[in-house]
């Protein structure tokens, strides 16, 4: 796709390409079920898929695969794979993602087409933007309401802040996880 072409993807417009990202920080919880801190890195594939047309509805999608590593690991400790969409005639920007711990989730919310910072939000329980999880982790660890928020920078990267509210099992509080990188264009 030219850049042309990508003008109807809204503020997802500049997405397209492989990021990298070198100076992450991950707040989790660790195999004591209490607090961890890693710095990480990770790579971002994202690629547009075009438009698919539900009925009136016309999305604009690009596939995402993201892997993070922790400095100093050969091995990824976060696969993640999904889609960006941006419906125009609703101004939402969705995130789907797919986690293969068995995580689900479809986050969203507004955003003008000219965009430069939006968030989106997923809460268990909601029937338009929801989170899914496997069995043991809905005991365990569950998943109550995702946040993301979104920064185009002005040097052409992005910058996002992500924080998935955990309720884990014997804990009154909810757990912050938390992950925020820049990323910048590889390719």
């Amino acid at each position: 796709m030219n850049d042309e072409s990508l003008k109807s993807f809204g503020p997802l417009r500049s997405l397209a390409g492989t990021w990298e990202g070198v100076t992450g920080d991950d707040t989790a919880p660790s195999d004591d079920r209490g607090t961890e801190s890693n710095k990480f890195r990770e790579l971002m594939i994202i690629e547009p898929t075009g438009l698919t047309e539900n009925h009136e509805q016309a999305l604009y999608g690009l596939r995402y695969r993201m892997q993070a590593w922790r400095i100093g690991e050969t091995d990824p400790f976060h696969d993640e794979t999904g889609y960006w969409l941006w419906d125009a005639g609703a101004k939402k920007v969705m995130k789907c993602v797919t986690i293969p711990r068995g995580v689900a989730l479809i986050a969203g919310g507004h955003a003008e087409p000219d965009a430069k910072h939006f968030k989106l939000t997923a809460k268990l329980g909601d029937s338009d933007f929801g989170i899914c999880s496997n069995p043991f982790l809905d005991r365990e660890f569950k998943t109550v309401r995702f946040d993301f928020e979104m920064t185009f920078n002005d040097d052409g990267s992005f910058t996002y802040d992500e924080v998935t509210a955990i309720q884990i099992k014997g804990q009154k509080s909810l757990f912050e996880h938390r992950d925020r990188n820049t990323l910048k264009r590889i390719k």
